[in-house]
């Protein structure tokens, strides 16, 4: 998760708005993570050039 989007300031001006915040909150914080399957072959690259080569410098 990138570091901004959780780290900004949020300012609500009404009651109502509050608690509809609020609730999105705690739902999810009730709610489970899904697992992810990955269904294709996974390579690391950690060479520069093989990086190039793959993305056509």
């Amino acid at each position: 998760m990138a570091t901004k989007s959780f780290l900004k300031e949020i300012i609500i001006k009404d009651k109502k708005r509050t608690y509809a915040f609020l609730s999105a909150l705690e739902n999810a914080e009730n709610k489970g993570r899904k697992k992810v399957n990955i269904n294709v072959p996974v390579n690391t690259i950690t060479d520069k050039e093989k990086i190039k080569k793959m993305f056509g410098e």
